[in-house]
């Protein structure tokens, strides 16, 4: 079964659409169509720039964790990849968790690693869209 690891990115992107891509990703894998996972961090960034944003959002994001396992996060101390700092904790604890894939919506700091997991330790790194159209096209039940 494939575990998808959501950033804060797309946790927020979620939480703050409930009837986006990202929020069916997750209500996807409540129905057990695959697993989802985080990291502490993440959720902490994601809660934070929902409190300064969309702070009436606080709640769906809550509801949406219930159907998330959140590990606890890495340092960043090491990272295989080449990231900014702020991100080699995301990357550490996908690839902790065994995650298959990184769901991201940040083209500026992943983006040269996307789509190529040879180059990123088996992980496949791509955008919500990315891979809901991938699964449209080649579904992995």
């Amino acid at each position: 079964m494939r575990r998808l690891f959501l950033d804060a990115n797309a946790l927020f992107t979620a939480a703050h659409n409930p009837r986006g891509k990202a929020a069916l990703v997750i209500s996807l894998a409540a129905n057990g169509l695959w697993q989802i996972a985080t990291s502490s961090y993440a959720v902490e960034e994601a809660r934070r720039n929902l409190q300064q944003k969309y702070s009436q959002s606080i709640s769906t994001s809550e509801a949406q964790l219930a159907h998330i396992q959140v590990y606890t996060s890495g340092k960043g101390t090491h990272c295989p990849l080449s990231l900014p700092q702020k991100d080699r904790p995301i990357f550490e604890s996908a690839l902790s968790c065994g995650a298959t894939h990184l769901l991201t919506g940040d083209l500026k700091d992943f983006g040269r690693h996307m789509n190529n997991p040879k180059k990123s330790e088996g992980i496949l790194i791509q955008t919500i869209a990315e891979f809901l159209d991938q699964e449209i096209e080649n579904p992995q039940r």
